[in-house]
């Protein structure tokens, strides 16, 4: 099967969790990943104890007794843009948080162990958010895996205290991956005009998108190194591009994929040609 192709390949053993020792084991490495302030952990080990008592997903991969990966979700009822219709039946998991070494497949092979989990469970899509300025994230969610953005979700987790996101706004894609089916990804004709792109100081130059159904968003080359070397340039990043992408989404848009060159192909399927 895929999935167990996938973790051939990144020579681990992927596995569902049920002990507070393995619990205790995501913990650290995720505090490895993130190095995270005591009140802003990613997940505690007593909410993983009570995710996996409870038939959520909570899962590691493993190189003999080293865990070298980890993901925890759980079972999201309703619409995933914001609705809440009670049912779970045919509905969705929400992956919490996935860590995971970084260059090994473990992370992929991670994600599709947890989409061969949903379809044994009859779920329909995974959910999660991402950071929409980390290029890696993006080309891995939007490319690697097929999933598509439905949804721009500012300063989601509010003030975050990790290495990772401290000093910046916490604004979020929601992130949906069917797990069925194929994503409709069909261009309308005309060429895609970019409304955010890089200028030569490494800040973001902004254009109207003047009425072009199909447009390009883009993104930091590493956003991350520039929260560190320049706040007031990431600021403005994440400025443009949550009124850009954010707007976009909001009026009705849809993005139907990632440019090599770290760009969200958004198209506004509303405009007439």
């Amino acid at each position: 099967m895929e999935h167990e192709e996938a973790a051939a390949r990144a020579g681990v053993v992927i596995r569902e969790l049920q002990e507070i020792g393995e619990f205790e084991q995501v913990y650290r490495l995720f505090d490895e990943i993130w190095h995270p302030e005591p009140a802003n952990v990613p997940v505690t080990v007593e909410l993983m104890a009570g995710f996996a008592h409870t038939g959520n997903y909570v899962a590691g991969a493993f190189v003999g007794d080293e865990l070298v990966g980890a993901s925890v979700g759980f079972l999201a009822a309703g619409e995933v843009s914001g609705g809440a219709s009670g049912e779970v039946a045919g509905g969705a998991l929400h992956s919490h948080v996935t860590g995971a070494v970084i260059g090994k497949g473990v992370g992929y092979a991670l994600k599709l162990h947890q989409r061969a989990w949903c379809r044994e469970r009859g779920l329909e899509r995974i959910t999660w958010t991402f950071d929409p300025l980390v290029r890696r994230n993006a080309y891995f969610n939007l490319v690697k895996l097929g999933a598509r953005p439905e949804a721009y979700l500012p300063e989601f987790y509010g003030a975050m205290a990790d290495a990772i996101n401290e000093g910046d706004a916490s604004d979020r894609l929601l992130a949906v991956w069917r797990v069925t089916g194929e994503q409709d990804d069909k261009l309308p004709p005309g060429e895609a005009y970019p409304v955010v792109r890089e200028a030569a100081d490494g800040r973001p130059a902004v254009a109207e998108a003047g009425g072009h159904r199909v447009v390009l968003v883009g993104t930091p080359r590493d956003v991350e190194r520039l929260r560190r070397q320049d706040a007031a340039a990431a600021r403005a990043w994440r400025m443009a591009v949550r009124e850009a992408l954010g707007g976009a989404l909001d009026a009705g848009a849809r993005v139907s994929g990632f440019t090599e060159r770290g760009e969200y192909v958004v198209v506004a399927d509303h405009l007439t040609a």
